[in-house]
């Protein structure tokens, strides 16, 4: 395994989620230690939501770092399939009222849901040349793959982004997956696959138990 350092200065980073809360569900440990960095310029888009998925969409972003309120495309859950070309504007939309990315996330184009499965498939052919990272969701549905990208996380974090998610989104108590187990398990678990030499850093350059991971289709080495 191989470690990699994001470049010093200023980044410009995207993300992209089919649903409220699939953002901060897949990397939101993350963005939370990006912005601590700091100079990161993040930017979100979710393209479904009601009202009420919106408004909590609006106060997560700010919560884990957004520089501005996400961009809603207010298409139909679990039927975007259906609107292929609405999705691809969207998305379109979004890069050209917007600075070129860094880093754009985005679902993973294998994730069972069909939502999040197109917009996995699409990002690629509407961004080419930043890096593009798949998160990842767990669900029922059991879609989990073999990362290739892994982000330690600190405690801190991992801990902040389930309190953060539990406090932002009322919506989804219900569901019967949705607690604190569910979500520090597979960070737990990406944490130990992301150990390598004398063990996984976080962004402060402690040790970390903690990972969130990622797949990337395509990367470019440069030497300049």
């Amino acid at each position: 395994m191989t470690a990699l350092d994001l470049p010093p200065g200023p980044l410009t980073v995207f993300a992209i989620g089919a649903h409220p809360d699939d953002i901060e569900i897949g990397c939101g440990a993350t963005l939370l230690s990006l912005a601590s960095r700091g100079h990161v310029d993040l930017r979100t888009l979710v393209a479904t939501g009601t009202p009420e998925r919106q408004e909590e969409a609006r106060r997560a972003a700010e919560a884990f770092g957004a520089s501005r309120e996400p961009v809603f495309g207010a298409l139909p859950d679990a039927r975007l399939p259906e609107y292929w070309g609405a999705v691809k504007d969207l998305l379109h939309a979004f890069r050209d009222d917007n600075p070129r990315p860094d880093v754009v996330f985005v679902p993973r184009s294998e994730d069972a849901h069909q939502d999040h499965r197109l917009l996995g498939s699409l990002v690629p052919t509407v961004w080419r040349g930043p890096l593009v990272l798949h998160y990842e969701i767990p669900k029922w549905d059991g879609d989990l793959g073999r990362p290739n990208v892994y982000v330690p996380v600190s405690e801190a974090d991992a801990s902040r982004k389930v309190g953060l998610l539990n406090s932002l989104f009322p919506s989804q108590h219900g569901r019967d997956w949705w607690d604190d187990e569910f979500f520090l398990s597979i960070m737990r678990l990406r944490g130990a696959e992301a150990q390598h030499g004398s063990g996984a850093a976080d962004s402060t350059g402690r040790q970390s138990r903690y990972a969130e991971a990622f797949s990337a289709a395509k990367l470019i080495i440069t030497t300049e």
